[in-house]
């Protein structure tokens, strides 16, 4: 333009370009809706399911590329996509896999709201969702059906604690030619490797280990599979998922630590859970690192750590009015659901009300072990217990 700018556009248009060179530890924050593209012809050359370029701020910036990257390196994949809950990102490998007619298996022990979403996929979708005992390994082959296109994985269980058999689960199901997919949260995908035990699509939970701050939501679906990783992106998009670069740059900036601070929950789980079992209260300690859990030799086999998150069951003595009261009576323990951040929480949870086959009398509830020193928690369970009897 010859004609000089008025001030007024000059605040939206600049010529200016900061030097080249810049170079500094931290990742980057490109927040975009719009991308530019410098001539009509790369305009209509674009190709958002390829990540050689940018087409529009819903299909990433350098942020989300750089952390799905890295995210990829870790499970051991190959692609990856991010997802704004760990929950979306379980909605995205169904609605990409899964269509009218079609049936898919979820253990029994699977996180809740998944549980809710199979639901909702056999009332309004006419998708058959069954589930099954996660202790049944090879078994399932006798539970997959000619329609069956996907089998859901959880090692352990988020609340009960069960161990999966992953590779006779996924040696059943390729046989049948079936997909297998695994919530891999507990694991944050540093104490199992998934992909090597044959599992085809692996879901994490950014909220919980990778962010480590109480304060993300966001989740990740990742495949070493190209076909896999071609389904995914088309549902993806078209269902208009996306993420804040913010809070993108919040989980990259907290990956590096991320192997500490899981090894630190773990030893400090470990020593709270050693020391339940030494209580009278207690019935059961449900962790998988311990010989009494189900399906602990297989933690033993294809697990390396085990993070912050086990359960207790409570002798059956207790009623349920005095489990909450013990909750509710924890200083340093605060009530609240999700695991992997700085600060201890405990949930209690009806089971009868979760799974068709518990009978155990007792009631259970699910502690999370943080960063604080673990002497200060079982000082603060021991003082909770004393108020549990009359």
């Amino acid at each position: 333009m010859k004609k000089k700018i008025s001030p007024q556009t000059s605040l939206v248009h600049s010529d200016y370009t900061p030097p080249a060179g810049f170079s500094a530890l931290p990742s980057s924050i490109h927040h975009a809706s719009t991308v530019l593209f410098p001539t009509i012809a790369a305009m209509r050359a674009r190709n958002w399911k390829e990540k050689s370029g940018y087409t529009y701020g819903l299909h990433g910036t350098p942020t989300t590329f750089t952390l799905e990257a890295r995210l990829a390196e870790i499970e051991g994949g190959r692609h990856c996509r991010l997802t704004p809950s760990g929950l979306a990102a379980i909605s995205l490998v169904n609605f990409a896999l899964l269509k009218t007619g079609d049936d898919v298996l979820l253990p029994e022990n699977v996180y809740g709201p998944s549980k809710e979403l199979s639901g909702w996929l056999q009332s309004d979708f006419g998708i058959t969702a069954r589930f099954y005992d996660p202790l049944i390994g090879a078994g399932i082959a006798d539970l997959i059906q000619p329609d069956t296109r996907l089998i859901w994985t959880e090692a352990p269980g988020s609340v009960s604690m069960e161990v999966a058999d992953l590779p006779a689960i996924c040696k059943a199901a390729h046989a049948a030619g079936v997909t297998v997919a695994l919530d891999n949260t507990w694991s944050a995908g540093l104490a199992l490797r998934a992909f090597d035990l044959g599992i085809d699509i692996v879901m994490q939970a950014l909220t919980k280990y990778q962010s480590g701050g109480s304060d993300i939501l966001m989740g990740a679906v990742i495949t070493r599979d190209d076909a896999l990783n071609h389904k995914l992106e088309l549902a993806h998009m078209r269902l208009g998922m996306g993420v804040g670069m913010d809070d993108v740059y919040l989980v990259l900036r907290s990956l590096p630590s991320m192997r500490l601070r899981f090894d630190a929950h773990d030893a400090a789980a470990r020593k709270v859970a050693a020391w339940l079992t030494t209580r009278k209260e207690i019935g059961k300690v449900l962790h998988p690192a311990f010989p009494d859990c189900p399906g602990h030799a297989i933690w033993q086999r294809d697990f390396t750590g085990a993070g912050g998150l086990f359960s207790v069951i409570f002798d059956g003595r207790y009623t349920e009015a005095q489990i909450d009261r013990f909750v509710e009576s924890l200083a340093l323990f605060k009530i609240g659901f999700s695991w992997g951040g700085a600060h201890s929480l405990c949930v209690p949870y009806r089971m009868q009300t979760m799974r068709s086959a518990w009978s155990d009398p007792g009631h259970l509830v699910r502690f999370n072990i943080g960063l604080e020193d673990p002497d200060d928690l079982i000082a603060d369970i021991e003082q909770a217990l004393a108020g549990l009897e009359p």
